[in-house]
């Protein structure tokens, strides 16, 4: 079979594949830009990711800091309970009045005033004592003696101090 084509057929051949040709290079084109703007918002996308990548390691770093600065303060509140305890108790010791108070006297005059005797035993060699002093009973008076520890009991009635001298003990029979 032979097919004749004539110039008009020709022309509209022609004319059809120049169309054909228009719109494939207009679908390019359309095709083209929404691939740019794909592109574009896919770098915009990728640009706000790695912000929002870069803004989380840097609320995380800030965050691990704060969490850090709370555990120290934690610790050091924790560290001043356990301190205000242990003042509290020493106030409520401080307050209930002592059974008996021990003063330490030089020539009459008192030095120091002391809640055991055993702190006071212990403080008298700061002051030139000898550790080893036997303390025995008072004799005459306080200013004739160059130490003497006096001891002071509470009493309730009175809410106040009595002296607690210890008497010197009579030799038996005159006997010295």
């Amino acid at each position: 079979m032979m097919r004749l084509v004539t110039r008009k057929r020709l022309a509209l051949l022609e004319a059809d594949t120049h169309a054909a040709f228009e719109r494939a290079r207009q679908a390019t084109e359309t095709a083209s830009r929404a691939a740019a703007r794909h592109v574009e918002e896919l770098a915009a996308a990728t640009a706000r990711a790695e912000r929002a990548e870069a803004s989380k390691r840097g609320v995380e770093a800030m965050l691990a800091g704060a969490v850090d600065e709370l555990s120290a303060a934690q610790e050091d509140l924790l560290l001043k309970g356990i301190e205000l305890r242990r003042l509290r108790e020493e106030l409520a010791e401080a307050l209930v009045p002592a059974r008996q108070v021990f003063v330490l006297v030089h020539y009459g005059t008192p030095t120091m005033v002391y809640r055991s005797r055993e702190d006071a035993y212990a403080d008298t060699a700061t002051h030139g004592v000898p550790a080893d002093r036997a303390w025995g009973p008072a004799r005459g008076f306080w200013a004739d003696a160059e130490w003497r520890l006096a001891t002071f009991t509470y009493d309730v009635d009175a809410r106040g101090f009595r002296g607690a001298l210890t008497p010197v003990a009579e030799p038996v029979g005159g006997a010295a």
